[in-house]
């Protein structure tokens, strides 16, 4: 089955490139190394997934690009061009000669009702190329103006359109300490509407990207590109082929169905957030080796500790013991537990059969009132996945993102309740009460995880 990307604003626009770039090496890679029936089957499903093939013979990705500045686009499909792997479809993109401006307010109610009729045009034709569609994939930065602005806009024009279909956003969230002013606005006004349409928003943070790059990657010098590089890994960790009925051999489901069903089977629970391992340098990862027990052991602190990367887990964090109720509640908050809505975890690469996931079924990490049978879920592939003998993924719909919110809609309250810019926004039609509107959506949102 197949996906439709939309590729949202300047973040959007370069994570989706590396995306595509991620997925497609992966794919050429497991044909070259595993040339028997399996390795061709990975093939055939990856390629299919995110690309089709013209009259030519090329691979076009489908993918929509959109941005209000034609920079990113035009370097986005000239560097695909020169790849000599696959391409942009032509006329798959828009963009204008103006910015939103980082303001939330000009995308969603200037730029979003000004070119949905294009917009949504384009992404019609790359839908009826689909023999079956999984899904459409938003990807777009939650801080900025077109991205999240139009994104949203556009995401609300989607649902009305395939009101049957899975979206699944992926955010990228700004680092903490700012890169626009009014971004904790932008965020607020994004994620409050992306709840309302959305199956699910799977967010990475670029604070957490950051530390990878720097402790795990050894790179000295952090970019965007290297933050997005990363990002990308992990996310086609997720959406690469992944046998998910038991037969390691069977890639025809639903990727954006089956993880939704999987972890976002709850309206009030949408966020999920994503580790990975392990994340290494070329130069270190020609004398490692790894095994399923340290992996595992690893990446399920990881998720107790909530740490984003395998260096500096807290260790003494562990699972309570099965409580009920607010006795068990008083208890996760004196450890800092996360606590688990349900979880999925990606196993990929050599002796993949002999990982042993149990003690992620645990019941203490998961909330009181879903048994862990059918809170947890595990998938696999015997192809290695983008250079790693074996490499675990863990998506997870818990606590782990509740931190972060509730510092970003503190910061956005704090400066709405001092009126600081807000006249940036009543401009173009956001109003006072809109805000008002967003900040009860998420302050229910971050209610529901609390009690989890």
């Amino acid at each position: 089955m197949s996906l439709v990307t939309l590729n949202l604003g300047q973040c959007g626009n370069q994570v989706g490139q590396e995306l595509l770039n991620v997925v497609s090496n992966d794919a050429f890679n497991a044909q070259k190394n595993c040339p028997g029936v399996q390795g061709k089957t990975y093939y055939a499903c990856a390629l299919d997934r995110f690309f089709r093939e013209e009259q030519t013979g090329e691979l076009a990705a489908r993918a929509v690009l959109i941005d209000m500045e034609p920079k990113v686009i035009n370097h986005a499909i000239a560097t695909a061009a020169k790849s000599d792997m696959w391409k942009y479809g032509d006329g798959s993109y828009f963009c204008e000669k103006q910015g939103s401006g980082n303001n939330w307010a000009k995308g969603f109610c200037v730029h979003g009702p000004q070119h949905e009729e294009a917009v949504v045009e384009l992404v019609r034709r790359e839908v009826e190329r689909c023999d079956r569609l999984a899904g459409i994939l938003t990807m777009m930065s939650v801080a900025g103006g077109t991205g999240s602005g139009m994104g949203t806009y556009i995401t609300q024009c989607l649902r009305d359109m395939y009101p049957h279909s899975f979206i699944l956003n992926h955010l990228t969230w700004p680092y903490s300490t700012g890169e626009v002013i009014v971004q904790n606005y932008n965020s607020v006004l994004t994620l409050s509407h992306l709840y309302q349409l959305s199956d699910g928003m799977l967010v990475h943070e670029n604070d957490s990207v950051h530390k990878i790059c720097a402790q795990l990657m050894n790179i000295k010098h952090i970019s965007f590109s290297d933050i997005n590089k990363i990002i990308a890994h992990q996310l086609g960790s997720v959406l690469q082929p992944a046998d998910v009925r038991g037969s390691q051999s069977d890639y025809s489901g639903n990727p954006v169905g089956d993880l939704m069903s999987s972890l976002a089977c709850h309206a009030e629970y949408k966020l999920l957030s994503l580790s990975a391992i392990p994340h290494m340098s070329s130069s270190s990862l020609a004398y490692s080796s790894f095994t399923w027990p340290g992996l595992l052991k690893h990446l399920r602190q990881m998720l107790i500790a909530n740490a984003r990367m395998e260096e500096g887990i807290d260790w003494q964090v562990c699972v309570p013991p099965v409580r009920q109720g607010a006795e068990r509640t008083g208890e996760i908050k004196q450890l800092q537990f996360n606590t688990s809505l349900a979880n999925l975890l990606i196993l990929r690469g050599k002796d993949v059969s002999c990982a042993d996931s149990g003690a992620f079924l645990h019941p203490g990490l998961y909330s009181s009132w879903l048994p862990p049978e059918a809170a947890f879920r595990t998938w696999s592939s015997l192809m290695p996945f983008n250079g790693y003998e074996k490499s675990a993924t863990l998506i997870s719909n818990s606590q782990s993102l509740l931190q972060p919110l509730n510092k970003m809609v503190g910061k956005a309250w704090n400066m709405f309740a001092s009126r600081a810019y807000i006249h940036q926004y009543t401009k173009y039609g956001i109003s006072e009460e809109d805000f008002l509107d967003s900040f009860t959506a998420l302050e229910q949102v971050i209610s529901s995880y609390t009690c989890l």
